[in-house]
């Protein structure tokens, strides 16, 4: 089976990192650690990538990142406490738990 999507690790550097015309070209998909999604066989894509210095990962390498960010998101929210406030309140005052995420082929 083909793959979708490949992952890379770029840092986004704000204004330009995705300009106009690439936005236009390319489906981009942003995770926690930096990942980013982008489709598979696509020369603009790869362009992009190496305008960014983005760094080539597997699925699986991409999820290893994501899943790290993810986990200490959810500890610094679990420890993230009040004494005497309900669940509710947490909520409230922080937002929902970050959810676990997984990527796709």
């Amino acid at each position: 089976m083909a793959k979708t999507y490949q992952y890379c690790v770029a840092e986004n550097w704000g204004k330009g990192f995705i300009d106009h015309v690439e936005s236009t070209k390319i489906t981009f998909t942003g995770f926690p650690g930096n990942v980013w999604q982008v489709p598979a066989y696509n020369k603009h894509a790869n362009l992009w990538i190496a305008k960014v210095a983005g760094v080539a990962k597997t699925k699986d390498e991409a999820q290893a990142i994501v899943d790290a960010e993810v986990t200490a998101a959810q500890t610094a929210w679990d420890n993230n406490n009040v004494e005497g406030e309900t669940n509710e309140q947490k909520v409230d005052r922080l937002g929902d738990r970050p959810a676990d995420i997984t990527l796709t082929e």
